[in-house]
C-alpha cells in the first residue's frame, strides 16, 4: 500500500505513506488522483510528510492532481513537505503555481478560506 486516502466533506486526503516518490509509485499515484477526480473529488490535499524524495515522475503525479483539481474549478494542496521535497519543488519553479500548506491543519484552514469566497 503506497496511500491513505481519507475522504471528507468537501475535500480528500491522499496521504503518500512511502518515503519515496518517484517512477515506483507515481503511476499510482496519478491514477489514484484521476479516481478519485472521477468521482467528483474537486478538491484534494496531498500529505507528503513520510516522503522524503520525489523525482521528475513524483512532479509529474503532482502536477496531474493540480490540473484535475483546475479542471473541476477546486483546489489542490500539497503538505508536509520534507527540506528535499520542497528543494526540488522549487528547483523546478513548481512553488509558483502549486498551493503549498505547512500542515494539514493549514491546508484544511485554506480549503475552509476558498469555500466562504465562493
Amino acid at each position: 500500500m503506497n496511500f491513505i486516502i481519507r475522504k471528507e466533506e468537501n475535500y480528500s486526503c491522499v496521504k503518500v505513506v512511502r518515503d519515496h516518490l518517484d517512477s515506483f509509485v507515481s503511476p499510482d499515484l496519478k491514477a489514484e488522483l484521476v479516481m478519485l477526480s472521477n468521482n467528483g473529488g474537486r478538491n484534494i490535499i496531498l500529505d507528503l510528510s513520510d516522503c522524503n524524495y520525489c523525482d521528475s515522475s513524483g512532479l509529474s503525479a503532482i502536477l496531474v492532481g493540480n490540473r484535475l483539481c483546475e479542471d473541476s474549478e477546486g483546489t489542490f494542496i500539497i503538505c508536509n513537505l520534507s527540506q528535499s521535497v520542497e528543494k526540488m519543488i522549487k528547483l523546478a519553479m513548481l512553488d509558483s503555481i502549486l498551493v503549498i500548506a505547512s500542515n494539514l491543519e493549514e491546508a484544511e484552514k485554506i480549503l475552509v478560506d476558498k469555500s466562504r469566497l465562493e
